[in-house]
């Protein structure tokens, strides 16, 4: 039965990362015509099902991607630029030797093994880094649009042609979504068709979530910078993956989840304070 319990934890962790996914492609389907909106999500969802399966077929490829197939000392970047991007130990940065007080600290040396792996370059560290970089910019780009209320009002062609584009930038970021994701699955389960299971179920949640999930952030200005927001913490840790420097992204998404509790009540507050007070009866004077 092990594979049933591979089944259920990748499915949920599929479901899971791809939340941000799911809210990138609400925000961009957000900008189409309402008659458009939903079939743009579905073709999304679906792409990124057949990317995930595409590469779980080719998986042998797939892991040579994390190859390294050049290193940052042979383009002139220099050693000591290299040691400082490898993460040190926890609560010393690179660590520091000492403890008694007046002891002069003395900072501790990478190991050998990290500093190769930040000076190997993959491609896989390349489109982690361009995603990333594409990612920040455009959330950057949506929130300049959302507060200078630069809302496209233009109806039919314009927004047709832009159909198509949306389209090619949701398929860009699936590739970089799902590229991460197979890499994750093949450390926990060694079956193919438990991953293959497993991504199809996933979407399937997805799909049904979607829709309900992007009319949320539509009806909901704050909602939607607060995705932005997180998308910009996503591209970030992309790039940080590009350049060899890992974090828990458990980190992130229980700040986003914290900060949307938050603003949920926020809104609720806000909702109550709108609701018109009832008035209070007079009580009678007793004589």
């Amino acid at each position: 039965m092990s594979w049933l319990f591979a089944l259920i934890t990748l499915t949920l962790m599929e479901t899971v990362l791809g939340i941000d996914n799911i809210i990138f492609i609400s925000i961009l389907c957000g900008r189409l015509p309402e008659s458009q909106r939903k079939s743009a999500r579905n073709m999304g969802l679906a792409a990124a099902m057949g990317t995930r399966l595409i590469l779980l077929m080719c998986i042998n490829f797939v892991m040579s991607l994390t190859n390294p197939v050049f290193n940052l000392s042979d383009v002139g970047v220099p050693q000591a630029a290299i040691e400082a991007l490898v993460p040190g130990p926890p609560g010393t940065g690179h660590g520091a030797h000492g403890t008694e007080e007046g002891e002069a600290h003395e900072p501790v040396k990478p190991s050998p093994e990290a500093v190769a792996e930040v000076n190997g370059v993959s491609v896989k560290d390349l489109i982690l880094l361009v995603g990333g970089l594409f990612l920040i910019f455009h959330s950057i780009m949506e929130i300049h649009h959302k507060l200078e209320g630069e809302e496209d009002e233009e109806e039919g062609t314009s927004k047709a042609a832009n159909y198509w584009g949306i389209i090619t930038q949701i398929a860009v970021l699936d590739l970089i979504f799902s590229l991460d994701s197979v890499i994750t699955a093949v450390g926990m389960a060694n079956q193919i068709w438990v991953m293959v299971l497993a991504v199809i179920i996933s979407i399937g949640i997805m799909m049904a979530f979607a829709g309900h999930i992007s009319d949320f952030v539509d009806r909901n200005p704050t909602i939607k910078i607060l995705a932005l927001s997180f998308l910009i913490l996503i591209g970030v840790l992309l790039v940080a993956e590009g350049i060899g420097t890992h974090f828990n992204k458990g980190y992130v998404y229980f700040a986003m989840a914290f900060s949307l509790v938050v603003e949920l009540i926020n809104m609720r507050v806000r909702v109550d304070k709108m609701l018109p007070k009832k008035r209070k009866k007079p009580q009678p004077v007793a004589i």
